[in-house]
């Protein structure tokens, strides 16, 4: 699969965020609506899809959504029970795939 440019010149994964995508739809199925602003992450999981599934992800904002998703995960790693989500996890691997350490 194609891989885009990611921050300071670290190559991204497609295949390794499409299995993210999927991991976190399937984690966040689990959550319950009113458990923090989930609806504000799902929605971008939903659009970090949708770049996926463009014919040229690494020019449809693949690092901004990413970016997006981890933000939203940090902003409801407080709110979110720890054993629903990994969203500590997730964090660190969208942080890996940006090149952020």
């Amino acid at each position: 699969m194609a891989e885009g440019e990611g921050t300071a010149g670290k190559r991204v994964d497609l295949e390794e965020v499409a299995r993210l995508v999927e991991a976190l739809e399937r984690d966040l199925e689990r959550v319950k609506e009113g458990q923090g602003d989930v609806a504000t992450l799902r929605g971008e999981v939903e659009a970090l899809r949708s770049v996926l599934e463009s014919a040229s992800p690494h020019e449809s904002g693949l690092h901004e959504r990413l970016a997006r998703v981890r933000t939203a995960l940090e902003d409801l790693g407080d709110e979110i029970a720890v054993d629903t989500i990994g969203v500590g996890q997730y964090v660190v691997a969208i942080g890996r795939m940006l090149g952020l350490g």
